[in-house]
């Protein structure tokens, strides 16, 4: 089933579409999207079971990747740019390698078309056991969670997605949903043979992460023949909110050149 996802759009240009990361947003993006938006048309893009979009019970990169082409078609871009971070960057390689013709350029941020080890499972258990009915403000889940998120900016960005509104406190995740698919969520699917995606590429590694590293080099290489790979030594794997001038520089010279 495709689904419906929510955007907010900026600026005027060639159109370009943001996928967050896993517990991210469009929003999260606000800020890198309103700088690109003064060359560009920019789709800010929620995916499914995250922020403003609907929840639905699976996560595969291939529906995430369709769900992403059919808003775009709906509001009318039929060939785009396309930049995802993390797991918005493996939805953002399969959509490429299946839609080709409707990327027009591919910026994959600090993420391989590779398997992971199972990451964020203690998190999700620690966030979908918080008691939402003790919670009277965010500095409230703030202490609950900490023992399970000893990190305060790790905590401070999941705890975007806790709403409170009414009197009633609510996540944008579908937590049970993440958590379930997380094993798909960690890995990347079977590539037909021979298939690759031979438009202009970039890969923006944080040198302080372990996302993309020089090994994931030959996996980049056998999928997407003419990726350029950038690193920004002083980012982890935030790095776009870490470093965000260099990733601007990096990013902008990409896309116009």
């Amino acid at each position: 089933m495709v689904v419906p996802l929510a955007v907010v759009e900026h600026g005027a240009g060639p159109p370009l579409a943001i996928l967050h990361g896993l517990f991210g947003s469009g929003r999260n993006w606000a800020s890198i999207a309103q700088r690109l938006a003064t060359h560009h048309r920019v789709i800010a893009i929620d995916l499914r079971n995250h922020g403003a979009s609907p929840w639905v019970d699976t996560m595969g990169y291939g529906e995430m990747a369709e769900d992403v082409l059919s808003t775009m078609q709906a509001r009318g871009y039929d060939r785009f740019a396309l930049l995802g971070h993390s797991m918005g960057g493996k939805v953002a390689m399969i959509a490429a390698l299946e839609h080709g013709t409707a990327v027009d350029r591919l910026i994959v941020a600090d993420i391989a078309p590779v398997a992971y080890p199972l990451r964020h499972l203690a998190h999700l258990r620690a966030m979908r056991e918080l008691d939402l009915a003790a919670i009277k403000r965010r500095s409230d889940a703030d202490a609950a969670l900490a023992a399970a998120i000893p990190d305060a900016a790790e905590r401070g960005f999941l705890l975007q997605n806790l709403i409170l509104e009414n009197g009633r406190v609510r996540w944008r995740l579908n937590l049970s949903t993440i958590e379930h698919e997380m094993p798909r969520l960690v890995g990347f699917p079977a590539v037909p043979a021979g298939r690759t995606y031979d438009g202009p590429t970039l890969f923006v590694a944080g040198g302080l992460s372990d996302y993309l590293r020089p090994e994931h080099e030959p996996a980049i290489r056998h999928l997407f023949p003419h990726a350029e790979i950038a690193n920004i030594d002083n980012a982890g794997h935030w790095l776009h909110a870490e470093q965000p001038a260099a990733f601007l520089a990096i990013v902008e010279g990409f896309l116009t050149g």
